[in-house]
């Protein structure tokens, strides 16, 4: 079971932003900026190639409340998926990244 599987069932503690019966947003434990939160559906999918897009029409919604709710949608905020072993993917559990609260700078130098 991964570790995301894991914070779920909450055998791993998470310090959440916002939860419904589909998805769970809590804080990075460790941060690269300000607000630095993980994005998660609660059924396991190994990353963005293989979730069905009507799940992912949903979880834009819940991410769209993620970021209202941190108050980060009017000075705007960077959302990053990775996915594979080359794009950086480090748990097989689809993520989003949210980073805000500050400039995030450059993606990609």
């Amino acid at each position: 079971m991964c570790i995301f599987c894991k914070i779920v069932k909450g055998e791993i503690p998470n310090q959440t932003i916002l939860e419904d019966e589909n998805f769970l947003a809590f804080n990075d434990i460790n941060p690269a900026r300000k607000i630095h939160v993980l994005i998660i559906p609660k059924e396991h999918y190994d990353s963005f190639d293989v979730i069905p897009p009507k799940i992912m029409a949903s979880m834009t919604e819940f991410i769209h409340k993620v970021a209202s709710k941190l108050e980060i949608r009017k000075s705007g905020y960077r959302l990053i998926t990775n996915i594979g072993e080359d794009g950086g993917q480090e748990v097989p559990h689809l993520h989003f990244h949210l980073l805000g609260g500050e400039k995030v700078g450059r993606l990609v130098r």
